[in-house]
């Protein structure tokens, strides 16, 4: 590749990447990292969720603060998009081969207590979950 070459296809990639940026989408290059800090800032230990709507509580070992992420996949190999990386809220975008995606939003009350927003698909079947989760005890 020229330099010409060079220059004119990151000019392109940078139009493109400023485009979308002003049209609202979600450019990859500037929503991935390694962040998602809030989540370790969580309390570890057993964390119980109870979900709005009257469905029953559930316990999970927190070790990361990023099981919360995928409740209804609990199944490793999903690929993972981070669409929102703040310091009170996270939001990741994720897919399971073969058995559908989800789109789950944390946002962080205290280091003990988060509000959990989640939809997607999970077995062909379609889910939505909100639901508190807070620590209840060590695991």
């Amino acid at each position: 590749m020229t330099d010409w070459t060079h220059s004119k296809w990151r000019i392109g990639v940078l139009a493109l990447a400023g485009a979308g940026v002003l049209a609202g989408l979600a450019v990859p290059v500037l929503a991935q990292g390694n962040g998602l800090a809030m989540l370790g800032s969580l309390a570890k230990g057993e964390w119980t969720i109870r979900q709005r709507g009257g469905a029953s509580e559930r316990k999970i070992c927190v070790k990361s603060g990023a099981e919360l992420i995928q409740l209804m996949h609990r199944e490793a190999g999903c690929s993972q998009f981070v669409v929102e990386d703040g310091a009170a809220r996270v939001t990741v975008q994720y897919t399971c081969p073969g058995n559908g995606y989800g789109r789950t939003s944390i946002r962080r009350e205290t280091p003990a207590l988060v509000q959990l927003e989640s939809q997607g698909i999970e077995s062909r079947t379609p889910f939505q979950l909100t639901a508190e989760a807070r620590r209840t005890g060590t695991c």
